[in-house]
């Protein structure tokens, strides 16, 4: 009885879900520059958001996979084989929705400027950089200062501390874990590498832009109108 009233009335109390709310107190002002680069980039300037997909293992099935069939889902073996794990560098460009990828075998702030620098080479040398960014720390040394003040056209702009949905890239990374992660099967970590790089190539082919809207209207953040005020 207690079920079927549950039933009813539309409640699901075993559900649970989990939240973490940002303790920056400089949220909105972080938040509304971010969001500012979305809904109103500068005139001739590139936006990415920029971020990593870290230990991502290759894990090979000691069983064969069985397809799906009537009445069947598509079975995995429980059991599987480690062969090491990569990270992925990803720029998700917010105009074209195209992603420019880099594996790594780790990501340290070396990985993170080398990465930028391959950002900056494949643009117009005259065109001004926004790379939007989280709060890890080697997002934040000083090999990533020097590279800024070597390339006074490229701007970071820090997301606000636990606020990562403000990050653009991370939908895409959750695209890419469920598209080629999960299910995957892989022999190698170059395997792995391969097949990452390959999706992303599919993924550019076909590459739209993300179409960011602010729901929650009772709580307005007001976009910036000059993003690029935060600078480096």
């Amino acid at each position: 009885m207690v079920v079927r009233v549950w039933r009813r009335a539309g409640l699901k109390p075993q559900r649970l879900e989990r939240y973490l709310a940002s303790n920056d107190p400089d949220f909105e002002r972080k938040a509304a520059d971010v969001i500012g680069l979305y809904v109103n980039p500068p005139q001739h300037a590139a936006v990415f958001c920029v971020d990593e997909k870290t230990a991502i293992q290759a894990l090979d099935r000691l069983d064969p996979v069985l397809p799906l069939s009537p009445g069947r889902a598509e079975r995995h073996g429980f059991e599987y084989y480690r062969h090491g794990t990569l990270s992925l560098y990803a720029a998700l460009n917010t105009k074209s929705g195209q992603v420019l990828g880099q594996t790594a075998a780790r990501h340290t702030t070396e990985e993170f400027v080398a990465f930028l620098g391959q950002i900056v080479a494949l643009q117009p040398k005259a065109r001004e950089l926004h790379i939007i960014a989280d709060n890890l720390s080697a997002h934040k040394t000083k090999r990533v200062a020097q590279f800024l003040a070597d390339h006074p056209k490229v701007y970071l702009h820090f997301t606000p501390t636990y606020s990562s949905w403000l990050n653009q890239v991370e939908l895409w990374f959750g695209k890419i874990e469920r598209d080629v992660v999960a299910r995957g099967i892989f022999t190698s970590v170059n395997d792995l590498a391969r097949k990452l790089m390959r999706y992303i190539r599919h993924h550019n082919q076909h590459a739209a832009p993300i179409k960011w809207a602010y729901q929650n209207l009772s709580h307005r953040i007001i976009p910036t109108v000059d993003s690029a005020v935060t600078g480096h």
